[in-house]
């Protein structure tokens, strides 16, 4: 499983783990999942998504909460490196914040320690139910291909070298064609992508075995 934050949601918040998270530890990515699972900073983290920026008051008023709770969870979500203060707007306790880029990879579960695979998998969960609203948005929302809302489906027969290639040209293009929220050329609008490949089972597949 892959992670990248994107310009509408914090967990997004996709195939490579970003330089600064290398060599992670299994209680750091343990602290990890259990954050970006936490409902409250996956909104902060929503929200400045959508906006940019905001300080404690702003994501009070805006979340419904008092701004002691979410200054205490700007704080912890900073610790973490998935914001950061932005020092020419902050001054004495008006404290401002924006996104950092995230990437990050999932190790396989069997190296994970039972806590770290149980945080994994209720952020997996989660992530889960997002995605299943985003695939029945796509089809309400679909206007012909010439439309925002896309769904398409693929099938075809790949070694592993080859899909692991086909990987990181997807992840290639998004960074070719995509583009950061300070910079989106007018017209632009946020967009939720997300991809998927599941070989079939080993056995046998017209007379052919098909493989591991």
């Amino acid at each position: 499983m892959s992670d990248g934050t994107t310009e509408t949601t914090g967990s997004g918040h996709t195939g490579t783990t970003d330089s600064g998270r290398t060599g992670m530890t299994g209680l750091e990515r343990t602290a990890l999942y259990k954050s970006l699972g936490n409902p409250l900073r996956r909104r902060i983290l929503d929200y400045l998504g959508r906006h940019g920026e905001a300080n404690s008051t702003v994501l009070a008023r805006e979340l419904g909460e008092s701004s002691g709770t979410t200054s205490y969870h700007l704080r912890k979500l900073a610790e973490q490196r998935l914001i950061e203060e932005i020092p020419e707007k902050s001054g004495g306790r008006e404290r401002w914040w924006r996104l950092l880029p995230f990437s990050h990879t999932t190790p396989d579960p069997a190296t994970m320690t039972r806590e770290e695979f149980e945080a994994a998998r209720h952020l997996a969960l989660l992530k889960i139910d997002v995605d299943t609203q985003l695939f029945r948005r796509a089809h309400e929302e679909y206007r012909g291909p010439d439309g925002w809302a896309h769904v398409q489906r693929h099938g075809t027969w790949l070694t592993k070298d080859e899909l692991l290639a086909f990987l990181r040209e997807y992840r290639a293009l998004l960074d070719r064609y995509g583009h950061p929220r300070e910079t989106a050329p007018e017209g632009a609008r946020p967009v939720n992508m997300r991809f998927y490949a599941v070989a079939e089972p080993v056995g046998e597949w017209g007379s052919e075995p098909t493989g591991p």
